[in-house]
């Protein structure tokens, strides 16, 4: 498997995710980083499949209709999201890019339509999980309670190995794992929901 997590402008995480038998591509939350994205398919010659969005805030989304355009390739998002896709991803879909198999779990909470994808043992979390840190969830469609469920009642119950792959470069490291996150980040201190949502709502 071809794995790359991408960064040039910003602190927006972009990731290239390939088979490197077939050649076919995913890019996750293309964001700002355009030429960083072509330049990698290109050199590796890379056939663009799909667009995943973990969500569609904009700084996630931004360029999707580019890379839809000048790759032929399509858009995927989870169902409840406002974007224009060609295919629609629940809880449990699986993505094929050749024989690698992308599994998508739904985690709302920062948004509705948020999304983590499991692949292998990489996880990439969007903007539900960051290193050190979790998404806000005062925005329009955030939901403290329902991020409580993803984390704890979802990705807390994959193997502490499996390596976290963030949407933002907010922590000490770029990457980290489930382990290395439930011992280290504040947001994984034993609460229960009511706790959470307190936690969620301070400064």
């Amino acid at each position: 498997m071809f794995f790359k997590q991408i960064k040039e402008v910003g602190d927006n995480f972009s990731y290239i995710i390939a088979d490197t038998v077939s050649r076919e591509a995913a890019v996750v939350d293309p964001s700002f980083n355009v030429r960083a994205i072509v330049r990698v398919l290109e050199e590796n010659r890379l056939k663009l499949k799909y667009v995943i969005c973990t969500h569609s805030h904009f700084d996630h989304v931004a360029e999707v209709d580019f890379f839809k355009t000048r790759f032929n390739s399509k858009v995927l998002a989870h169902k409840l999201s406002n974007l224009e896709k060609d295919i629609e991803l629940d809880d449990g879909s699986v993505i094929y890019l050749g024989s690698i198999k992308i599994k998508v779990i739904h985690t709302p909470g920062h948004t509705e339509d948020s999304i983590c994808l499991l692949v292998d043992s990489k996880l990439l979390t969007g903007d539900t999980l960051f290193v050190g840190g979790c998404g806000r969830t005062d925005l329009p469609g955030g939901d403290a309670r329902k991020l409580y469920h993803s984390l704890f009642n979802k990705l807390l119950q994959l193997d502490d190995s499996v390596e976290v792959y963030p949407g933002h470069d907010y922590g000490s490291t770029p990457s980290s794992t489930l382990g290395l996150e439930k011992m280290t980040s504040d947001v994984f201190k034993k609460r229960n929901i009511g706790e959470f949502v307190s936690f969620m709502q301070s400064p």
